[in-house]
């Protein structure tokens, strides 16, 4: 992994973000918690952990997109003022954690609408960004970009191209893209070695990999592309206190805990390492200043591992 000069990550600003929503929210545990349960039997716990996210990225000086499911914002609106008054980006991760390829149009207006509506409630700003859980707009439902110019989105980073058990559109565009229906897309990184797309950007890939190969595929990302790269995680992946779900698949627990205990001395490794703003500011989507470059349709359809 010697060799790769650390000129790139030191002249690009990448976009951190994270998906705030809680342990109980996620697809790997949805086959045991239902939604009457969420914070009911399942005890709270986005709050303590997105403040200590907030602490962490206040000690680097980074500012930092916050996809806020819309469920969330409605139990916790005094955390959500916070973010947005430490100077974050507030943007939209949907209201119910649905996958909009499970959901018909109308539903699925309704639940991004929900959503949207609370979070300007609560801030007094307007929402530009979306994100769709599980990277959940595919060839199954493009129109998911139609009804988001309709609310008045203006960028979407919903769509990731690799091959997945859950999600995945290796067949389209790898970096920002303008969209037939006004929206900006910003794929999930991916780097392309020996013939496949790698998935790096971020959850539970970072978790998987030992952090000195996400450096060095973040850099690798960085210099075959000159692109800005863009991170994710959620706030239940620093909480290794959280709740243990018992009854789920070997595979699911594999994917859900997997070194949460690592994760947040990672995360401080990540953020000194590399430069770091909000979506907004990085990919210049409302009038903010950028240094992302051209867009690219480069595509590969190989199966890549599966985590998420």
């Amino acid at each position: 992994m010697a060799g790769l000069s650390d000129s790139p990550q030191k002249a690009i600003t990448n976009a951190m973000t994270i998906d705030v929503e809680d342990y109980f929210h996620v697809a790997a545990l949805s086959s045991v918690i239902t939604r009457d349960q969420w914070g009911a039997k399942y005890p709270l716990r986005v709050e303590a952990s997105t403040q200590r996210i907030l602490q962490i990225l206040d000690n680097h000086n980074v500012k930092a997109t916050f996809f806020v499911l819309g469920w969330v914002a409605e139990n916790c609106p005094q955390m959500i003022k916070t973010i947005a008054a430490e100077g974050h980006e507030i943007a939209s991760h949907g209201f119910a954690h649905q996958p909009a390829n499970k959901q018909s149009k109308d539903a699925f207006h309704i639940d991004v609408a929900r959503s949207k509506n609370i979070l300007e409630a609560l801030t007094g700003k307007p929402v530009y960004g979306y994100r769709a859980p599980s990277f959940s707009i595919d060839h199954s439902n493009p129109w998911a970009f139609e009804v988001l110019q309709q609310l008045g989105f203006v960028y979407s980073s919903s769509t990731y191209p690799v091959k997945h058990d859950h999600y995945g559109v290796p067949d389209w565009p790898r970096f920002k893209y303008q969209r037939p229906e006004g929206i900006t897309e910003i794929p999930i990184p991916t780097l392309t070695k020996f013939g496949k797309n790698i998935p790096i950007g971020g959850g539970g890939y970072f978790r998987f990999y030992p952090y000195t190969l996400s450096r060095y595929l973040i850099r690798s990302f960085q210099q075959q592309t000159g692109q800005p790269y863009s991170f994710y995680f959620h706030p239940w992946e620093i909480d290794p206190g959280q709740p243990k779900v018992t009854n789920i698949s070997q595979k699911s627990r594999f994917r859900h805990y997997l070194n949460l205990n690592r994760m947040e001395q990672r995360l401080n490794r990540l953020l000194q390492d590399f430069k770091w703003n909000s979506m907004n500011t990085v990919y210049q989507l409302h009038g903010h200043e950028s240094n992302a470059k051209s867009d690219s349709t480069e595509i590969n359809t190989e199966r890549t591992p599966i985590m998420g």
